[in-house]
């Protein structure tokens, strides 16, 4: 097995721009470094190597870092090569209209599933979120069609690593259940959230296929009241109708 090279100082310094990113207000040095446990000193050199290439810039009141132009423009190249959207986006708005629930496109980002397109319901009452958006990898239907996705080997070592979280009273923390629950969703190739994430929203998810580096899933987000069992069980069927358009659609893209 080829050992991996480990460069300390760039995951330093991605983990500080992810922190920056995240506060609304922007960060000093000293918050930086005692919310990460990073030494004023590292994190001066690497917020100074940041400042200086544009990633980030110091307020020169309040001497708080907040992300730059450089990043900005970084992200959307990133976010604008993402081609597959493209094609999923008229198969998304056609099962938004079908369904009347908000329509996902995200891809797994390590530990996480980004949100990459929405296309919201068009009812007073939705579910939505911004493009960007990190949810929790293990966390609902998202999390359950990576994973299963996942070696059985790696998924053990990850669940072993990373322990189930209970974010409401349905969500299913036992480690056997849910490896059981995951084996279920592979075969079926689509997973279901029962109020597993969020009190009161059900979801519907299916993958997509591979397209390069990316893993996409396409899913459909509604409130309870109106994703009744009846419905889900149609919702399921528009979902997986939706994400083998995408695919037969990638296939001829990748040709």
């Amino acid at each position: 097995m080829t050992k991996k090279y480990q460069a300390p100082i760039v995951k330093k310094a991605f983990v500080i721009l992810d922190a920056i990113s995240k506060s609304a207000q922007g960060l000093r040095i000293s918050e930086i470094s005692s919310m990460l446990d990073i030494s004023k000193s590292t994190v001066h050199g690497i917020t100074a190597a940041l400042e200086d290439q544009g990633a980030i810039i110091r307020d020169s009141v309040s001497k708080r870092y907040v992300i730059g132009v450089t990043l900005m423009e970084l992200g959307k190249a990133a976010y604008e090569r993402i081609d597959f959207k493209n094609v999923a986006r008229p198969i998304m708005e056609a099962l938004m209209e079908q369904c009347q629930e908000s329509v996902f496109l995200g891809v797994r980002n390590g530990d996480s599933v980004t949100v990459i397109d929405i296309v919201e319901s068009r009812k007073d009452f939705k579910i939505t979120s911004p493009i960007g958006t990190a949810l929790p990898l293990p966390a609902g239907a998202t999390g359950k069609i990576f994973l299963s996705l996942m070696e059985p080997n790696d998924l053990k070592k990850y669940l072993h690593s990373n322990p189930l979280v209970r974010y409401t009273s349905n969500t299913i923390v036992d480690q056997e259940q849910y490896e059981t629950e995951l084996e279920t969703v592979r075969k079926q190739g689509f997973a279901t959230d029962d109020e597993e994430y969020i009190t009161g929203v059900r979801a519907v998810v299916v993958p997509i296929k591979r397209y390069g580096a990316y893993r996409p899933a396409i899913w459909v987000v509604g409130f309870k009241a109106s994703m009744t069992q009846k419905k889900m069980a149609v919702i399921i069927e528009q979902t997986m109708t939706a994400a083998a358009a995408i695919n037969k659609k990638l296939s001829i893209l990748s040709s």
